[in-house]
Parts: C-alpha cells; sequence; structure tokens
C-alpha cells in the first residue's frame, strides 16, 4: 500500500536532455522517505547504465526493469523485435499498476515508444485511467503527441539551448550513462 495520500502523473519531455535523470532524481528523493519506486525503461537494454549500479544500492526501494536492447531503434521502421520489448514494458507497467506495491512508477521513455509507434497512445491513457489514486506515475521521453499532456497534472520540458554532442562529444560514463 502506498505511503502517499494522492499521486499524481507527471511527463517530462522535450529536446533537451535531463528527462531521465529528473526521474530518477525523483526516485532517490523518494528513497530517502521510504518510498518504493519501480522504474521501466523502454528502448533500453544492455547498456551498463550507471542508475543500474545506483539503483542496487537501495533494495526494496529503487528498481529498475530495462526492456529494450542495446541498439538504437530505427523510428521509420522499427524492429518486430522492439515491438516486442515495448508491448512486454506495457505488460509489467499494467502488473505495477495492479500489485499496488510501489509508490511511484516511473516508464522512462515511454513517450519515445509512442512516438515511434512501438506502443499505442490507448495503450497510455488505459495505463493513466488505471494508475492507483496514491500512486505516482512519471512518463519521460520526447513526446510530439500533445495530447497526452492533458491526462498529466504536471508536465515539464526539457528545452536544449546548447548541447556539446554538437562538437562530436560522445556519451560520458557517469554522465549520459
Amino acid at each position: 500500500m502506498s505511503k502517499l495520500k494522492k499521486g499524481f502523473v507527471q511527463i517530462y519531455t522535450g529536446n533537451g536532455k535531463g528527462k531521465t535523470s529528473a526521474a530518477l532524481g525523483l526516485a532517490f528523493r523518494a528513497a530517502g522517505h521510504n518510498l518504493k519506486t519501480t522504474i521501466i525503461q523502454f528502448m533500453k537494454g544492455k547498456i551498463n547504465y550507471g542508475e543500474l549500479n545506483s539503483a542496487r544500492k537501495f533494495p526494496g526501494l529503487i528498481r529498475i526493469i530495462q526492456c529494450g536492447r542495446a541498439e538504437f531503434v530505427d523510428r521509420k521502421n522499427p524492429s518486430p523485435v522492439d515491438i516486442n520489448f515495448a508491448q512486454k514494458a506495457i505488460r509489467l507497467a499494467e502488473e505495477e499498476l495492479k500489485k499496488k506495491q510501489a509508490d511511484i512508477l516511473v516508464l522512462d521513455e515511454i513517450c519515445c515508444a509512442l512516438d515511434y509507434n512501438l506502443i499505442s497512445f490507448n495503450q497510455i491513457k488505459k495505463l493513466i485511467k488505471n494508475k492507483p489514486a496514491q500512486m505516482e506515475l512519471i512518463l519521460t521521453g520526447r513526446c510530439k503527441n500533445k495530447n497526452l499532456y492533458k491526462y498529466a497534472d504536471l508536465v515539464t520540458e526539457m528545452k536544449e539551448v546548447k548541447h556539446y554532442w554538437k562538437n562530436k562529444v560522445s556519451g560520458r560514463k557517469g554522465i549520459e550513462f
């Protein structure tokens, strides 16, 4: 049973860096108050992201489940493997909502999965509709479908003003992964 009196729906989106980091920051803050967070990562897998190692230091409070491959998903022609991973993530999210064991459920990159046609808008609406009243639900990822905003209580847009990737700086351990 959740320790929250009321849970809200939050979306962290935009073309700037920091969406997943914001959701992870919320999970680690919540752990400091003994709140349990489950994070289901869409389109991410088989990469040793730093958050996986950090979450292991909070057993029973932060759990991360990856549903994806190390390879990038082809937006124009997604592989059936990527579609299957995304559908698995949706099923896991549905199970988490039914179990009601987490105080916070983070669906990391679910907005991207929608944008890449790996999942449907109606699947996200159903998750939001079935969210227990005391559970916080966080959706992250670049969201081209602004209709999703009307189902959220909070929408934060990360806006890229300047990024070092444009100078060919690759992802750095501990910063981007």
